[in-house]
């Protein structure tokens, strides 16, 4: 798989003590461009991510992730193995063409005053407490209602979409296996979910995005039911699951880093800059894999066909070669991060992520200061798709 040497790193990714942001992965870093893991090999600097990341060599991996865990069947494995974020070739192209119209940065910058109302709205209601759970009180209500206003549903679904997308999330962490049983069961409901308001819209379309998704659906070169279905589980997972984490972890970030804060405080116009900072230095999705579709070398490595790939984004982010100086610094101008991937397969809601989470954070920084830690905050594992599941803070109501 690749050339023998001593020199190279290996990394246990599989191990839930694994960590990203971690002196064990700085010292690799810094040994190699690269290291040797478990599951293939792990690209560890900037430069190599963003090369290796749009090489037509290297085709997306995470399909057999279920297999690497262990996981060959079952509605999650049925599902993931033919959704947009794993397929290529014609159909990948065919479905994102169709997909697309729906993602309108149109449609997204009309919603932005009702983001701005909802994020106002949350932030009333702990305000004068001077403290909050950051993930049940905001990141993760916020995060899911967006959802339901672009689904054009009613927001008070929001905690049963909260509950599956959160379940259907546990897939992607290195405790898979132990959790399919209910993983399996949320992706049944979620498809049920699906089915009904595709129905629903085929009978009453509106201008909300599942209607354009139906109106695609109508069309000569059309999405197949199933597709419709697939791609609107994708939605609500990866639309409602990513961004709580991402808002859970630029709060990390910004306690990490209070001058920065206080300059989002004074200067809301940097919204659209710390949400590009937080996913440089702490985005959720730490790394995207790929698989080689055939033998080839890559500076000193030989990658034979078939090998997994891992592009470690996070690491790559703060790499300082490409960084000399990787602190966030919403002031600073920074080579593009890939958050959000990169090539055929750069997340195609990116423009949803970036309007909410934009409007989000200047709001919170100009309503409270000196946000910090008070103790009992629970996370997932610091790799594949990381972030809090429990955040208390305390903080200073700005007047």
């Amino acid at each position: 798989m690749s050339t023998p040497t001593v020199q190279v790193p290996y990394l246990n990714i599989s191990d839930p003590s694994f960590a990203m942001q971690s002196e064990e992965l700085r010292a690799a870093r810094e040994q190699s461009w690269y290291a040797r893991t478990n599951y293939g090999i792990a690209v560890l600097r900037y430069d190599e991510v963003s090369k290796l990341l749009k090489s037509p060599k290297l085709s997306q991996g995470s399909a057999k992730w279920p297999a690497h865990n262990g996981v060959h069947g079952g509605l999650f494995f049925d599902w993931w193995t033919k959704n947009l974020l794993v397929l290529e070739g014609e159909d990948h192209h065919r479905i994102r063409r169709l997909l697309n119209p729906a993602f309108s940065p149109r449609l997204i910058k009309d919603l932005v005053p009702r983001f701005q109302a909802l994020a106002n709205e949350l932030i009333d209601a702990f305000i004068d407490k001077g403290e909050c759970e950051f993930i049940r009180d905001f990141a993760e209500p916020y995060a899911t209602r967006v959802l339901t206003i672009l689904l054009g549903i009613p927001e008070s679904e929001w905690p049963t979409i909260a509950r599956l997308a959160s379940t259907v999330g546990l897939a992607l962490g290195v405790t898979f296996k132990q959790d399919l049983e209910k993983v399996d069961a949320a992706v049944a409901e979620l498809y049920e979910y699906a089915e009904e308001l595709i129905k629903d819209r085929q009978a009453n379309p509106g201008e909300d995005f599942v209607s354009r998704l139906v109106l695609a659906n109508r069309d000569g070169d059309r999405l197949s039911d199933e597709e419709l279905r697939n791609a609107l589980v994708l939605l609500i997972f990866g639309g409602m699951d990513t961004t709580r984490n991402q808002l859970g972890l630029a709060m990390q970030s910004f306690m990490h880093n209070p001058e920065q804060w206080e300059l989002l405080a004074e200067r809301p116009d940097l919204g659209g800059k710390a949400v590009e900072e937080v996913m440089r230095i702490n985005p959720t999705v730490t790394w995207v894999t790929r698989e080689a579709v055939e033998d080839f070398t890559y500076q000193d490595l030989f990658i034979e066909k078939g090998t997994t790939v891992h592009l470690f984004t996070q690491s790559s982010g703060t790499d300082p070669k490409a960084f000399p100086n990787p602190e966030m610094d919403l002031l600073g101008e920074h080579a593009p991060h890939y958050g959000f991937g990169g090539g055929v397969h750069h997340c195609l809601g990116h423009f949803v992520a970036r309007a909410d989470m934009s409007e989000a954070l200047p709001l919170l920084a100009s309503r409270i200061a000196q946000p910090h830690l008070t103790g009992g905050d629970e996370w997932l594992p610091d790799s594949g798709n990381t972030g809090p599941i429990r955040l208390p803070i305390g903080f200073t109501k700005r007047s």
